[in-house]
């Protein structure tokens, strides 16, 4: 699924707007449902915003509420867009209802929506810092439809205009979630930087600097801003949520999960937070959990998002027609620009997983098509959300379950490994040693879970790829092992060809084994390749001879 590490920024929580009113204890009222956003504690926002209009149903106590629903993780257009007409109902002239109105627009992706927002700025004459502030935040919230130039010109406006007093930390916040979808991570931490000193929680500012730091690969920093989050405010939930990524990056499952649990435990029970958790547990390859509290809050969530997310779960556990079935639903349900290029490919490998087991030819070659067609949508759009090919090649090869692997031949050596390896998952020398004793026994699907386990820890370790195309190859899964070979050659780096030289001659000799029949061109190219590499090599020798009479 797609890298939860490049976080979109709605999805770490903004701060909000402070509202000056007469009454001091209003305005606290006011803070708290704020804070409360910015927390992740999304059901709370709603009672406290819902309790304010319940004592003074003015146009902005809807439009926070109505902001609630879009600021959580999974947006509730339909309850936003019902909050923002009640608030045009109190004020017809509200210009914060009609730019929630237009972010739903925006959220839809009616990009439109821009302009309009545009003219909500214009017309309020830009005399009010919120209004511009809001309006910045708008063209920030969609990680597909935004506008991050035009934000960071309200928002420079809105800070100018807010200075005669002082600046509020979150206008910084969205300043520099805004440099964020520029891509100018220098801009960014400048404007976290001078949120910093203004915030009365500066956890969120340290789990904000933690992310960009994700972002931007620089996963020490990371690690060090958001340990200072959580030392700072060790009940900041998103702090938490930062980690998870940070320790599924590293596939530390165990202590993602507990991350995991600590988010949950400090978050709330609102049903589109518990999605969000079902999410990160599937990214953690975490199963079993992701299923459970998706089944919690299934029937608590109307947004068509959670089809989706339990359609990847049955894929995950083989089940194709049911995946199917949550597919189509999501995809009848959803908003038309809501469904990504990797919901295509989804598709694809559904309809793939299908194709296998069906005898009627006519059906098979339909689902066969289907699939191609889908998954060139995916990896057309370069979409990395899954490996496509290699997904594609485990379902025509099968094995590789668990299941597969213990049916397979075992010793005493390989259960003392298993139990290493479970006592420490990031053992690499241990996997090592189990993979390789798997290889010894030939249980192939132990070799290659295991060497799957490997890549992911050291991705930019070549043997590891080369071992697990070796384990294809020998359990006969061509097609994966081609892909792993092909992976294994992409991986060497160029410093390290001379001393590979053997085992390069090797992989290009094995692609174009397996690819004679299907791309002589291909194979044409890398045996001439494996020749080069290794002029003694009479496998290759013959195989170039044979392919170029």
């Amino acid at each position: 699924m797609k890298d939860i590490m490049n976080m979109n920024v709605k999805k770490i929580a903004f701060g909000a707007a402070v509202v000056f009113f007469t009454n001091f204890a209003f305005a606290q009222t006011v803070q708290d449902g704020i804070n409360s956003i910015d927390s992740d504690k999304f059901a709370q926002a709603k009672t406290n915003f819902t309790n304010m209009i319940a004592s003074a149903p003015t146009a902005e106590n809807y439009f926070y509420l109505g902001n609630t629903f879009l600021k959580q993780g999974e947006p509730d257009f339909a309850a936003a867009t019902d909050s923002f007409n009640k608030g045009l109902a109190a004020d017809s002239k509200s210009y914060l209802n009609k730019l929630g109105l237009a972010t739903v627009k925006l959220g839809k992706g009616d990009k439109n929506a821009i302009a309009e927002i545009q003219k909500i700025v214009t017309d309020s004459k830009e005399k009010d810092a919120e209004v511009l502030f809001r309006a910045a935040e708008a063209l920030t919230l969609f990680e597909k439809n935004n506008s991050p130039d035009l934000a960071i010109q309200f928002l420079n406006k809105a800070i100018e205009r807010a200075a005669k007093k002082e600046v509020p930390a979150h206008y910084y916040y969205t300043l520099g979630d805004a440099y964020r979808l520029k891509r100018m991570p220098g801009d960014a931490m400048s404007a976290y930087d001078k949120a910093l000193p203004l915030a009365k929680n500066k956890a969120s500012v340290y789990t904000r600097i933690g992310t960009l730091w994700m972002a931007a690969q620089q996963w020490q920093q990371a690690k060090t801003s958001i340990e200072k989050a959580i030392s700072t405010d060790p009940s900041y939930a998103p702090a938490y949520k930062a980690l998870a990524a940070y320790d599924i990056r590293y596939q530390q499952n165990a202590k993602a999960t507990q991350d995991l649990i600590n988010y949950t435990k400090y978050a709330d029970e609102d049903p589109y937070t518990q999605l969000e958790i079902a999410k990160l547990y599937f990214t953690n390859e975490d199963y079993a959990n992701s299923k459970q509290v998706l089944d919690k809050i299934f029937d608590k969530i109307n947004d068509p998002i959670k089809f989706k997310l339990r359609a990847y779960q049955l894929f995950a556990d083989g089940k194709y027609a049911e995946a199917k079935q949550n597919m189509d639903s999501f995809v009848s349900q959803a908003e038309k620009s809501r469904v990504q290029p990797a919901d295509q490919g989804l598709q694809g490998l559904i309809a793939a997983g299908l194709a296998k087991t069906e005898t009627d030819a006519a059906k098979k070659s339909a689902l066969t098509a289907e699939a191609q067609q889908k998954i060139a949508i995916a990896k057309g759009a370069k979409d990395e959300t899954m490996k496509w090919d290699m997904e594609l090649a485990k379902i025509a090869g099968g094995g590789a379950s668990q299941a597969d692997v213990d049916a397979g031949p075992s010793n005493p050596a390989i259960d003392a490994l298993k139990q290493k390896v479970a006592a420490n998952a990031q053992d690499t020398d241990s996997l090592f040693k189990l993979a390789t004793a798997y290889q010894d026994v030939k249980n192939w699907n132990g070799a290659i879970q295991t060497w799957q386990k490997m890549s992911t820890i050291l991705p930019d370790w070549a043997p590891a790829y080369y071992s697990l195309g070796y384990s294809y190859q020998q359990a006969g899964n061509n097609d994966a092992a081609k892909i792993s070979y092909e992976k294994y050659i992409s991986t060497v780096k160029p410093a390290e060809v001379d001393a590979n030289k053997q085992t390069l001659a090797y992989a290009y000799f094995a692609v174009a084994y397996l690819s004679k029949d299907s791309d002589v061109a291909k194979a044409k190219d890398y045996v001439a390749k494996s020749v080069q590499l290794d002029p003694t090599y009479q496998d290759a020798v013959k195989l170039n001879a044979e392919i170029n009479k």
